[in-house]
């Protein structure tokens, strides 16, 4: 039952620290990068889709990603769809594929992105100490009904902050990470 609890609050840390992964994956650090566009959805016949789901993405160069649809027809909704993601870039639609140029960051624009990254990453630290909260609120429940002891209580106490302090890490060292690559120019 123990050993359940810890599994569940792991898997539940993991989740958040997953999801900040993801959260940092979409940010503009310079270079072309497919994950950029993960949440541009597009109207297509009446129906709203993600990007992916409707065009092949390459990356030829750098600061370039190439965009080709697989109907032509929706060429123009995935213009539009970039355009309005407020994502700071401008799509440039040829008829047959659609090129999007990545720009360099400005220093300032550098700046905002790691205070950004910054609160994206204390949120998620924020939301692991939650689960820890959970976690912890539960054990002593259990204590109180005599379903455990007080030395399993401060066992497991100890094993709960042991797994809330590394995934902590893990999420400040995905930061930590995404700043330096916002950095580098």
């Amino acid at each position: 039952m123990l050993n359940e609890l810890l599994a569940e609050l792991n898997s539940r840390m993991q989740k958040a620290v997953d999801g900040l992964a993801k959260e940092l994956a979409t940010i503009r650090a310079g270079r072309a990068t497919p994950t950029l566009l993960d949440g541009v959805m597009v109207d297509y016949q009446g129906t709203s889709l993600p990007l992916y789901q409707l065009a092949t993405m390459s990356i030829p160069e750098a600061n370039l990603i190439i965009i080709q649809p697989w109907d032509r027809t929706s060429l123009r909704n995935i213009e539009k769809a970039i355009l309005t993601a407020n994502l700071g870039l401008n799509p440039a639609n040829d008829g047959n594929v659609i090129r999007v140029i990545i720009p360099p960051l400005s220093e300032e624009r550098r700046k905002e992105l790691v205070k950004f990254v910054s609160r994206k990453v204390e949120e998620r630290r924020v939301a692991i100490r939650n689960i820890r909260r959970d976690g912890i609120e539960k054990l002593r429940e259990m204590e109180k009904n005599k379903e455990i002891s007080q030395d399993e209580l401060k066992i497991y106490l100890k094993k709960i902050d042991l797994l809330t302090e590394a995934f902590v890490a893990k999420a400040t060292e995905l930061g930590q990470s995404k700043e330096k690559e916002i950095q580098e120019i």
